[in-house]
């Protein structure tokens, strides 16, 4: 990790300019089975401790109880244990950063939106330890165990925020694809609390399967999976296609020197580059761990599927995935602005 007195600017290797990367991926003709072979839990993830108050079950699975907009997702030790992998693969997909804001050196105060299992703000606030960080999330998940800079709190970002207005130097979120219902609302309340000069920062998937090959088929599990996700996600009111949608939010909330990153993010170590190889092999693993908990509560309540039904589909897009054969990617989007330094928002 960077030193505390270096500002963790954008990367310089390897890193895209503004806008989609069109760059075609190389497959490494030379990938033996080996690397598809079947993951364990042990080989790729750790667990953190946490503090898990309350919640309901559904499907066998945990879900968060706080809010009044139910999340998709399950809270429970595994997806914890999967989230935390999924941290490494995104720090390694953004070269090695935890975001590209230029945010300089010394900021005083960071938010970061749907903590998880706050394992970013934990190493900002190692990183930033003269910067108060605050997480917030619906779900108490995150360890008793921090940094005397670093907090928790249980909020949900679709709420109204308590905080007062201009009072955060940065303000950073991931992953809320099929998590928010109303987008433009979330970016307006991140423009009003931002400092004037601060910036935001959203990470957000899109997981609509593609191939530069022609690999991938329509008929194939992994795009079917990708297909039926999006469509869940429209009934269950979360819109997947939400990230296509942050720069022109961003920029009619006031945002300025607002960029747009699209990056292809593999699924399974086919890429000849060895950064992107590794981020494959723990998309794959991603994928083989996390669709239970990406699909069960989606498809059941949006789709009306039941239980047997979504997992016996996940045993065939478990399968595609580990199929060397296949050269499947799917964007993700690194948005970023600066709220001007001259504003009358209050």
């Amino acid at each position: 990790m960077e030193s505390t007195d270096q500002e963790p600017s954008a990367p310089q290797l390897a890193a895209p300019h503004p806008g989609q990367d069109h760059t075609e991926l190389e497959v490494d003709s030379e990938e033996n089975d080996s690397a598809y072979a079947e993951s364990t839990r042990s080989s790729f993830m750790t667990s953190i401790a946490s503090s898990v108050t309350r919640g309901i079950f559904e499907n066998g699975r945990r879900y968060h109880s706080y809010g009044e907009s139910q999340y998709a997702f399950p809270n429970d030790e595994r997806e914890l244990e999967r989230l935390d992998m999924q941290h490494t693969m995104q720090t390694m997909l953004l070269n090695g950063k935890l975001f590209w804001s230029p945010i300089g050196p010394s900021p005083q105060r960071i938010l970061d939106l749907g903590t998880g299992t706050g394992i970013w703000a934990l190493e900002v606030a190692d990183l930033y330890p003269s910067a108060e960080v605050i997480g917030t999330d619906v779900s108490a998940i995150q360890p008793d165990w921090v940094g005397p800079n670093c907090s928790f709190e249980i909020d949900d970002a679709e709420q109204d925020w308590l905080y007062e207005p201009n009072s955060f130097d940065f303000i950073h979120n991931r992953n809320f694809v099929c998590a928010i219902r109303n987008w433009e609302r979330l970016v307006g309340q991140a423009f009003r609390h931002v400092k004037p000069g601060g910036w935001v920062e959203w990470h957000e998937k899109h997981p609509l399967f593609l191939s530069d090959d022609g690999s991938l088929k329509e008929d194939c599990a992994i795009a079917k999976w990708g297909t039926t996700f999006f469509e869940a996600a429209e009934i269950f009111g979360t819109s997947a296609t939400s990230p296509r949608n942050l720069k022109r939010l961003m920029i009619d909330a006031g945002f300025v020197d607002v960029e747009e990153h699209i990056l292809k993010l593999p699924v399974g170590p086919w890429p000849k580059d060895k950064r992107l190889k590794n981020v494959g092999l723990f998309e794959m693993v991603n994928m083989d761990e996390g669709l239970e908990s990406l699909s069960l509560m989606l498809f059941t309540r949006a789709l009306k599927w039941t239980r047997e039904e979504v997992l016996m589909f996940l045993m065939e897009v478990r399968k595609a995935t580990k199929d060397k054969s296949i050269h499947s990617y799917y964007h993700f989007y690194v948005v970023f602005g600066r709220k001007p330094e001259t504003t009358h928002s209050v």
